[in-house]
């Protein structure tokens, strides 16, 4: 079997777009050039690589197999480029984090000066999605890194490193209840409430909570949205839940309170930084995931202290 380098390439474009008229515009080539490319790659795979939908291609099981081999190669094919450059002395790099919304305020900022200022050539792009799409977006080999909150474990992924966060309610310092070292879903219950949307993580950890909750709740809002959850509490207009990172401008500025929920025992929230499990860290890759890793041991760090 002898495939092209050109031919994974297009493959990889029309995964990603699921459409080959749209890949066709990523690579500036005619779409019945990435057809023709594709047909004669079925031939040579002997299956059907994609099922041709109404609302697009989707990878069939061969597909997602053949996809799985095309991410390595792919992969391997940086890593290449990144050896060379690094005998060269280049430290240069391009990279892509998937991340949690809620790490935006805070500690992305904090990563990406660290390491503007050591490894200035070194660019990183940032997405941002929920936990399950940022760990996804790695295991397809969309980005390099992801850093979600209580990732579902993969053998696609491996996790660098992780640090545990209280979840906890988070109000204005004015609050009646904001002079408390921690806080019970009851009390919280007795005031208006802005509730995590069920694509979040922290639902899932809320969940047993809420259900075993039987009194009737006054809920403002529901949100997906730590920022928007985050905008609320802050104008006054309820208690949300997440843990404290996002909010550590308003907690210095003092503005802002988090209470760990108590409860028969704390709930923690695992912030992981995943990689795809197998593949090799080019210099760059490796340095940021130093950076992050000791971002978040300082962090558990200070909220084990305060």
């Amino acid at each position: 079997m002898h495939i092209h380098a050109r031919t994974l390439k297009y493959f990889d474009m029309i995964k990603r777009c699921n459409s080959i008229r749209e890949a066709a515009r990523h690579l500036h080539v005619s779409a019945s050039a990435v057809n023709r490319q594709l047909l004669q790659l079925e031939e040579e795979i002997g299956s059907p690589l994609f099922d041709r939908m109404t609302g697009g291609l989707r990878l069939t099981a061969v597909g997602e197999l053949f996809a799985r081999h095309v991410t390595t190669v792919l992969q391997d094919q940086n890593r290449l480029v990144s050896e060379l450059d690094a005998l060269r002395g280049i430290r240069r790099g391009e990279l892509k984090i998937a991340a949690v919304e809620g790490v935006n305020a805070d500690v992305l900022p904090n990563v990406l000066e660290t390491m503007a200022t050591r490894y200035p050539l070194v660019k990183i792009a940032i997405v941002n999605g929920g936990s399950s799409v940022v760990a996804q977006a790695v295991a397809d080999g969309d980005a390099d890194i992801a850093l979600g909150y209580n990732v579902q474990r993969s053998e696609l992924l491996r996790q660098y490193a992780v640090g545990r966060f209280h979840l906890g309610a988070i109000m204005r310092a004015e609050h009646p209840l904001s002079q408390r070292k921690s806080v019970t879903f009851a009390e919280c219950a007795r005031y208006p409430l802005i509730l995590p949307g069920t694509a979040l993580s922290t639902y899932e950890q809320m969940r047993p909570v809420l259900m075993n909750h039987k009194r009737p709740l006054t809920v403002v809002m529901e949100s997906a949205s730590i920022e928007l959850a985050r905008t609320m509490a802050i104008r006054g207009l309820g208690l949300a839940f997440q843990t404290r990172i996002g909010i550590e401008k308003e907690m210095r500025d003092g503005t802002m309170v988090h209470l760990p929920l108590a409860g028969t025992k704390p709930i923690l929230s695992e912030l992981g930084v995943y990689a795809r499990d197998g593949r090799w860290l080019p210099p760059a890759m490796d340095a940021l995931l130093r950076v992050l890793s000791d971002e978040l041991a300082r962090r558990e760090a200070e909220e084990v202290r305060s």
